[in-house]
C-alpha cells in the first residue's frame, strides 16, 4: 500500500537543496506502489482483478500524479475489456482501463506549470491511453486535468470529463456551434449525449434529442426540447449520432441542413484495425471514412466525420467552469468501491443501472 509518508519527505529534501526544483525531484525520486483493476485478459466482467503491489510509473516532464479518489465507468472501458482495441491492447496487457478520474495531486513532473501539488483535479485520458485510471494513482498529462469544480463531490466530477470532452470535440472542436443554431442529439440520454445537449444550451443553441423513454425526463431537464413534430420538420445545422446504426445514420443526415455537420461516435477505425490489423485495418477505416465524406458532401452538401474524445484543455476548463455554475453535469445513479469494479461492469452490462456508475477510490 502507498503511503503520503513518501511525497512529504521528497518536497522536504527538495526545500533543504534550492538547487534543485521539487518538481525534478518528485520525478526523479517517486518509487511506489499501489492497488489497482487489472485485465489480464479479454472477455466478461470476471477478467477484472484487483491486485496489490501493482507500481506506479515514473513522471514525465509534462505528466502528473494524481491520488484518485474516484474513478466512472464508461462504454468504452466495457468494450476494451471485451477485446475492442485488441490490435493497439493486447501485446500490452496486464492493463488497467478507465479513463476519468478525480482526486488530488500528489507530484509533477518538471515542465508542469499550470498545476500544484494538494490541488484537487479532475480529467480524462485519451481513448488509447495504456495505463487507465482503474487505481489508486493515475498519470495524466498536465493539459488532460483542472481544477475539481468546488461545487462537486469527487464521485460527480468524474463522471464529467471524458464524455464532455467527446461531445466537446464533436460539437466546438468540429462543428463549431454558434448561437442561435439548431442541434440534434441522436441517443441524448447517455452521458456523452447529456453533456451534447448541455454544452449546446450554453451556447445558445436550440437543442432536440431521440431517446429512449427511460431518459426522457433526464433530458428534458437539462434543456432538450420534447416536440417530436417540430425535430421532424426542422433542418439542423448539427446533428451528433451517439447511437450510429445505419438506420440512425440515415434519418440524421436527412435531418440536416446543407452546409450541416452530422458526427458519429460509431467510426469503424477500431473495429477494422482489431479485425485486420493496424496496417490494414487503419488504411481500410480511411478509405471508408473519405468515401463517406465524399458522397454526402455531393448528395447532400453536408460535413460527415467520425468523432472521439481528445484533450483540450480550452475544453476541459470550460466544462469545469460550466459544471462549475450548474450548466453541466451528469447524475450519477450508483456508486460502487474500487473493489468491486467487476460487480459495477456486471450491473453496466446486464443494464439493472441505467445511468452513470462510479467506482470510489477508499
Amino acid at each position: 500500500m502507498p503511503t503520503w509518508k513518501l511525497f512529504r519527505a521528497v518536497r522536504s529534501t527538495a526545500r533543504a537543496n534550492p538547487s534543485s526544483s521539487p518538481a525534478r525531484r518528485c520525478l526523479r525520486s517517486i518509487s511506489t506502489t499501489c492497488r489497482a483493476v487489472v485485465l489480464t485478459r479479454f472477455g466478461g466482467p470476471e477478467v477484472l482483478e484487483l491486485r496489490h503491489g501493482v507500481g506506479v510509473p515514473d513522471l514525465r516532464p509534462r505528466e502528473v500524479l494524481v491520488r484518485a479518489r474516484a474513478v466512472s465507468v464508461n462504454p468504452l472501458d466495457m468494450r476494451m475489456r471485451s477485446g475492442y482495441g485488441r490490435s493497439i491492447f493486447e501485446p500490452l496487457l496486464p492493463l488497467i482501463i478507465g479513463r476519468d478520474v478525480s482526486g488530488e495531486v500528489v507530484a509533477v513532473g518538471a515542465s508542469v506549470r499550470s498545476l500544484v501539488v494538494g490541488q484537487e483535479v479532475f480529467g480524462a485520458l485519451h481513448p488509447t491511453a495504456v495505463r487507465g485510471t482503474y487505481a489508486e494513482f493515475a498519470v495524466l498529462s498536465e493539459d488532460e486535468l483542472t481544477k475539481k469544480p468546488a461545487s462537486l463531490t469527487h464521485a460527480e466530477a468524474s463522471a464529467i470529463p471524458f464524455a464532455a470532452l467527446t461531445a466537446w470535440r464533436a460539437l466546438k472542436s468540429t462543428a463549431r456551434i454558434e448561437e442561435g443554431q439548431r442541434v440534434l442529439v441522436i441517443g441524448g440520454g447517455g452521458a456523452v449525449g447529456l453533456s451534447a445537449i448541455q454544452l449546446a444550451v450554453a451556447t445558445g443553441c436550440s437543442v432536440s434529442t431521440a431517446c429512449g423513454s427511460q431518459s426522457i425526463d433526464r433530458v428534458k431537464s437539462v434543456g432538450a426540447e420534447d416536440d417530436i413534430e417540430l425535430a421532424i420538420k426542422g433542418h439542423f445545422d448539427v446533428v451528433l449520432d451517439t447511437i450510429g446504426k445505419p438506420e440512425t445514420e440515415r434519418i440524421g443526415i436527412n435531418l440536416l441542413k446543407r452546409g450541416g455537420y452530422y458526427m458519429t461516435l460509431q467510426g469503424e477505425a477500431g473495429s477494422l484495425a482489431d479485425r485486420y490489423g493496424l496496417a490494414f485495418g487503419l488504411p481500410t477505416a480511411t478509405a471508408i471514412l473519405l468515401k463517406k465524406q465524399i458522397q454526402y458532401r455531393y448528395s447532400h452538401g453536408i460535413e460527415y466525420s467520425w468523432t472521439f474524445m481528445r484533450a483540450d484543455s480550452e475544453g476541459l476548463e470550460e466544462i469545469s467552469r460550466l459544471s462549475e455554475a450548474g450548466k453541466l453535469t451528469i447524475p450519477v445513479e450508483k456508486t460502487f468501491s474500487l473493489a468491486n469494479a467487476r460487480e459495477a461492469h456486471e450491473a453496466k452490462e446486464k443494464k439493472l443501472v441505467p445511468g452513470k456508475v462510479v467506482l470510489e477510490v477508499d
